[in-house]
Protein backbone atom coordinates (compact mmCIF):
# COMPACT_ATOMS: atom_id res chain seq x y z
CA UNK A 1 0.00 0.00 0.00
CA UNK A 2 2.64 2.48 -1.07
CA UNK A 3 1.75 5.81 -2.49
CA UNK A 4 2.68 6.84 -6.00
CA UNK A 5 5.95 8.64 -6.71
CA UNK A 6 6.32 11.94 -4.86
CA UNK A 7 6.91 15.01 -6.96
CA UNK A 8 9.41 17.62 -5.91
CA UNK A 9 7.96 20.90 -4.78
CA UNK A 10 11.19 22.79 -5.46
CA UNK A 11 12.81 21.18 -8.46
CA UNK A 12 16.14 22.86 -9.29
CA UNK A 13 16.45 24.50 -12.69
CA UNK A 14 19.11 23.46 -15.17
CA UNK A 15 21.01 26.68 -14.76
CA UNK A 16 21.11 26.19 -10.99
CA UNK A 17 22.39 22.62 -11.47
CA UNK A 18 25.15 23.82 -13.81
CA UNK A 19 26.19 26.52 -11.36
CA UNK A 20 26.22 23.99 -8.53
CA UNK A 21 28.35 21.57 -10.55
CA UNK A 22 30.82 24.31 -11.49
CA UNK A 23 30.94 25.43 -7.88
CA UNK A 24 31.63 21.85 -6.76
CA UNK A 25 34.43 21.47 -9.32
CA UNK A 26 35.98 24.70 -8.10
CA UNK A 27 35.80 23.56 -4.47
CA UNK A 28 37.26 20.15 -5.27
CA UNK A 29 40.15 21.77 -7.09
CA UNK A 30 40.73 24.16 -4.18
CA UNK A 31 40.39 21.39 -1.59
CA UNK A 32 42.92 19.14 -3.32
CA UNK A 33 45.48 21.91 -3.34
CA UNK A 34 45.01 23.10 0.25
CA UNK A 35 44.19 19.84 1.94
CA UNK A 36 41.20 17.83 3.05
CA UNK A 37 40.22 20.09 5.96
CA UNK A 38 39.96 23.29 3.89
CA UNK A 39 36.18 23.22 3.18
CA UNK A 40 35.39 22.83 6.89
CA UNK A 41 37.62 25.70 7.95
CA UNK A 42 35.72 28.16 5.80
CA UNK A 43 32.76 27.92 8.08
CA UNK A 44 30.20 26.87 5.50
CA UNK A 45 28.81 23.38 5.41
CA UNK A 46 28.95 21.75 1.99
CA UNK A 47 25.68 22.18 0.06
CA UNK A 48 23.53 19.07 -0.22
CA UNK A 49 23.78 17.22 -3.52
CA UNK A 50 20.92 17.88 -5.93
CA UNK A 51 18.07 15.43 -5.48
CA UNK A 52 17.80 12.71 -8.09
CA UNK A 53 14.46 12.63 -9.95
CA UNK A 54 12.53 9.47 -9.16
CA UNK A 55 12.65 6.80 -11.83
CA UNK A 56 9.16 6.27 -13.24
CA UNK A 57 8.02 2.90 -14.45
CA UNK A 58 7.94 2.10 -18.15
CA UNK A 59 4.13 2.16 -18.25
CA UNK A 60 3.98 5.61 -16.67
CA UNK A 61 6.72 7.08 -18.83
CA UNK A 62 4.96 6.06 -22.04
CA UNK A 63 1.36 6.41 -20.96
CA UNK A 64 0.51 8.34 -24.13
CA UNK A 65 1.38 5.24 -26.21
CA UNK A 66 -1.11 2.89 -24.50
CA UNK A 67 -4.25 4.20 -26.24
CA UNK A 68 -2.46 4.11 -29.59
CA UNK A 69 -1.23 0.58 -28.99
CA UNK A 70 -4.69 -0.62 -27.98
CA UNK A 71 -6.33 1.02 -31.00
CA UNK A 72 -3.85 -0.55 -33.42
CA UNK A 73 -4.21 -3.94 -31.77
CA UNK A 74 -8.00 -3.75 -31.96
CA UNK A 75 -7.90 -2.70 -35.63
CA UNK A 76 -5.59 -5.55 -36.63
CA UNK A 77 -7.73 -8.04 -34.72
CA UNK A 78 -10.91 -6.79 -36.38
CA UNK A 79 -9.27 -6.95 -39.80
CA UNK A 80 -8.11 -10.53 -39.30
CA UNK A 81 -11.48 -11.54 -37.90
CA UNK A 82 -13.42 -10.13 -40.86
CA UNK A 83 -10.91 -11.52 -43.35
CA UNK A 84 -11.32 -15.05 -42.05
CA UNK A 85 -15.09 -14.67 -41.96
CA UNK A 86 -15.12 -13.73 -45.67
CA UNK A 87 -13.04 -16.80 -46.53
CA UNK A 88 -15.35 -19.08 -44.53
CA UNK A 89 -18.47 -17.75 -46.26
CA UNK A 90 -16.96 -18.21 -49.72
CA UNK A 91 -16.07 -21.80 -48.90
CA UNK A 92 -19.54 -22.56 -47.56
CA UNK A 93 -21.21 -20.94 -50.58
CA UNK A 94 -19.25 -23.21 -52.93
CA UNK A 95 -20.07 -26.31 -50.93
CA UNK A 96 -23.81 -25.62 -50.71
CA UNK A 97 -25.92 -27.13 -53.47
CA UNK A 98 -27.78 -24.41 -55.36
CA UNK A 99 -30.69 -26.70 -56.30
CA UNK A 100 -33.98 -26.08 -54.48
CA UNK A 101 -34.56 -28.28 -51.44
CA UNK A 102 -36.59 -31.42 -52.00
CA UNK A 103 -39.61 -31.69 -49.72
CA UNK A 104 -41.19 -35.00 -48.73
CA UNK A 105 -44.72 -33.61 -48.55
CA UNK A 106 -46.77 -33.83 -51.75
CA UNK A 107 -47.88 -30.54 -53.17
CA UNK A 108 -50.81 -30.22 -55.56
CA UNK A 109 -49.46 -27.11 -57.29
CA UNK A 110 -46.43 -27.42 -59.56
CA UNK A 111 -43.23 -26.00 -58.08
CA UNK A 112 -42.43 -22.43 -59.03
CA UNK A 113 -38.94 -21.82 -60.33
CA UNK A 114 -37.26 -18.46 -60.40
CA UNK A 115 -35.34 -18.96 -63.63
CA UNK A 116 -35.22 -16.05 -66.04
CA UNK A 117 -36.61 -16.52 -69.50
CA UNK A 118 -34.02 -17.88 -71.92
CA UNK A 119 -32.09 -15.26 -73.82
CA UNK A 120 -32.51 -15.15 -77.58
CA UNK A 121 -29.93 -17.33 -79.34
CA UNK A 122 -26.77 -15.65 -80.53
CA UNK A 123 -26.87 -15.18 -84.26
CA UNK A 124 -23.21 -14.31 -84.78
CA UNK A 125 -21.35 -16.71 -86.97
CA UNK A 126 -18.06 -18.09 -85.87
CA UNK A 127 -15.06 -17.06 -87.91
CA UNK A 128 -13.62 -19.67 -90.19
CA UNK A 129 -9.89 -19.92 -89.61
CA UNK A 130 -7.48 -20.55 -92.40
CA UNK A 131 -6.23 -24.10 -92.53
CA UNK A 132 -2.64 -24.71 -91.54
CA UNK A 133 -0.69 -26.74 -94.11
CA UNK A 134 0.29 -30.28 -93.13
CA UNK A 135 4.01 -29.53 -93.23
CA UNK A 136 3.60 -26.72 -90.68
CA UNK A 137 1.39 -28.94 -88.53
CA UNK A 138 4.06 -31.67 -88.53
CA UNK A 139 6.71 -29.11 -87.57
CA UNK A 140 4.46 -27.90 -84.77
CA UNK A 141 3.90 -31.46 -83.52
CA UNK A 142 7.66 -32.10 -83.58
CA UNK A 143 8.27 -28.95 -81.59
CA UNK A 144 5.63 -29.95 -79.01
CA UNK A 145 7.17 -33.44 -78.80
CA UNK A 146 10.62 -31.97 -78.13
CA UNK A 147 9.17 -29.75 -75.38
CA UNK A 148 7.40 -32.74 -73.81
CA UNK A 149 10.71 -34.63 -73.78
CA UNK A 150 12.34 -31.78 -71.83
CA UNK A 151 9.75 -31.95 -69.03
CA UNK A 152 10.86 -33.88 -65.94
CA UNK A 153 7.89 -35.72 -64.36
CA UNK A 154 7.47 -35.43 -60.59
CA UNK A 155 5.46 -38.58 -59.93
CA UNK A 156 4.50 -41.78 -61.78
CA UNK A 157 1.06 -40.46 -62.78
CA UNK A 158 2.56 -37.44 -64.51
CA UNK A 159 5.13 -39.66 -66.27
CA UNK A 160 2.37 -41.92 -67.55
CA UNK A 161 0.36 -38.94 -68.82
CA UNK A 162 3.41 -37.46 -70.58
CA UNK A 163 4.19 -40.81 -72.22
CA UNK A 164 0.62 -41.03 -73.55
CA UNK A 165 0.79 -37.48 -74.95
CA UNK A 166 4.15 -38.19 -76.60
CA UNK A 167 2.77 -41.39 -78.16
CA UNK A 168 -0.17 -39.46 -79.65
CA UNK A 169 2.18 -36.79 -81.05
CA UNK A 170 4.40 -39.49 -82.61
CA UNK A 171 1.33 -41.04 -84.28
CA UNK A 172 0.39 -37.67 -85.80
CA UNK A 173 3.93 -37.08 -87.03
CA UNK A 174 4.18 -40.56 -88.64
CA UNK A 175 0.69 -40.50 -90.17
CA UNK A 176 0.37 -39.98 -93.92
CA UNK A 177 -2.41 -37.45 -93.49
CA UNK A 178 -3.19 -35.33 -90.48
CA UNK A 179 -6.89 -35.04 -89.56
CA UNK A 180 -8.35 -31.56 -89.98
CA UNK A 181 -10.07 -30.05 -86.97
Amino acid sequence: MSEGPKLYDHKPKKTQLKQFQQHQKGKEFASTSSGAAAPYTMGQPPPPPPPQPPRESFARRYKFLWPLLLAVNFTVGAYLFTRTKKKDTSITEEGVDSSPPVSTATVAAPPVTDTPSPAPPITEYSKVHELIPESQQRELFKYILEEKRKIKPKDPEEKKRLDEEKAILKQFIRAKSIPQL
